[in-house]
């Protein structure tokens, strides 16, 4: 009978089928609602039980996820262009290969719990809701950057987002700061406080979970191992690279960070323990990067081109998301080769506005330094040169 009504409206509507209205009309005959996936089990560290090994995927969100993957990779690779093209200068850490991980940790969220972040924070600012023209026009050093053109790609922020931190682990004790705040608030909030497994044996990560776990406080302590820090494998870096397992005290769980509807429900299972009172808990991310370190970083001389084509075409978590949609009748290649094609558009006008807004005004130097305070004079080069702050 679906057969059947789909054939009939698609020869009714034929010339028309180009209308948003019929083509979602006739999308929701042809395909399913909803798939139920098997994920894979989390290994678990002072949990009696993890995460479900199921999930239900509606088209929707199946839909939503493919495109913010489909949108962070596009741009992260035209940040490496326009790098290249000495558009972007200095730092610049990309997260290619990893969009699971951001996706899927912003799908386990409420919009108002909070995120902070390390250096490779383009993915989370995107999830964030920080649009591709703020963020590419940020790594140019451009006015309509999300940071005004004065942060680049390392200080980016955004509604209940914290950056994007240079410093190598010190997000993580700022990052058990804000779930303080969210305890003391008592607004049922949870903070996602992410590091690399690079960060992962700083002292300060060690006395963030201690604090944390003394006061029980409503934190997500997330390591994105991507088997490298800088250029040295965790291995050789890591007495134990059992990441989950280094909060002692903590709880925690190793998830496979290449699926997002696998991060997305460990996610869930540990916001929701963060919200009961029950306290912080570790989650170890399982996931890989394409690029170097960062983009002086060739990425080939502490390991192979052999393996990290076997990670693409065997973990690649677009491709395992598109395998997942097209084999539960989600969707189709036509509709995703649409997507792919509004998403290319999308990033190209977005990097042409990052190439022509002006730089910021030399004028503007000093503002924003406090939050609502009045305006006050800020010292220059030498004590004669003067600056208006604004707030």
């Amino acid at each position: 009978m679906r057969k059947m009504l789909t054939a009939v409206l698609s020869h009714v509507f034929s010339g028309m089928v180009q209308k948003p209205a019929l083509r979602g009309l006739l999308s929701s005959l042809k395909f399913s609602n909803d798939a139920t996936c098997d994920i894979k089990k989390c290994d678990l560290y002072r949990l009696e039980e993890g995460p479900p090994t199921s999930t239900v995927l509606t088209r929707a969100e199946a839909l939503k996820y493919y495109r913010t993957m489909q949108v962070i990779r596009r741009m992260e690779l035209k940040a490496d262009q326009l790098y290249k093209q000495k558009f972007i200068r200095g730092f610049c850490h990309l997260c290619d290969g990893q969009e699971a991980c951001c996706v899927g940790l912003e799908a386990g969220i409420n919009p108002t719990d909070h995120i902070i972040t390390s250096y490779r924070a383009h993915g989370l600012c995107y999830t964030r809701g920080l649009s591709v023209k703020s963020i590419l026009a940020e790594l140019t050093g451009r006015r309509g950057g999300c940071a005004k053109g004065k942060g680049g790609s390392m200080h980016m922020y955004g509604k209940n987002f914290y950056g994007g931190n240079g410093i190598v682990g010190a997000q993580v004790p700022l990052g058990a700061g804000v779930a303080f705040a969210c305890k003391y608030l008592k607004n049922g909030q949870v903070c996602l406080a992410l590091y690399g497994d690079g960060a992962a044996n700083q002292g300060q990560v060690f006395e963030a979970y201690n604090m944390s776990a003394l006061w029980k406080l409503p934190c997500v302590f997330i390591c994105e191992n991507n088997l490298y820090g800088m250029g040295t494998s965790n291995e050789r870096a890591a007495a134990s690279t059992d990441y989950h397992k280094k909060g002692f005290s903590i709880p925690g769980l190793r998830v496979n960070g290449m699926d997002i509807l696998s991060v997305r429900e460990a996610t869930k299972f540990a916001a929701d323990h963060c919200r009961s009172g029950k306290g912080p808990i570790v989650m170890e991310l399982q996931t890989y990067r394409y690029h170097g370190h960062s983009m002086s970083d060739p990425g080939i001389s502490y390991r192979s081109r052999e393996e990290v084509h076997n990670v693409r075409s065997k973990s690649d978590p677009i491709m395992l998301l598109r395998e997942r949609i097209i084999s539960n009748n989600l969707s189709n290649i036509e509709e995703l080769k649409e997507i792919d094609a509004d998403v290319k558009k999308e990033v190209e006008e977005a990097a042409q506005f990052a190439t022509t807004d002006p730089e910021p005004a030399v004028e503007d130097i000093a503002n924003y330094l406090y939050h609502q305070n009045p305006p006050f004079e800020v010292r220059g080069a030498h004590k004669w040169l003067k600056y208006k702050s604004h707030s």
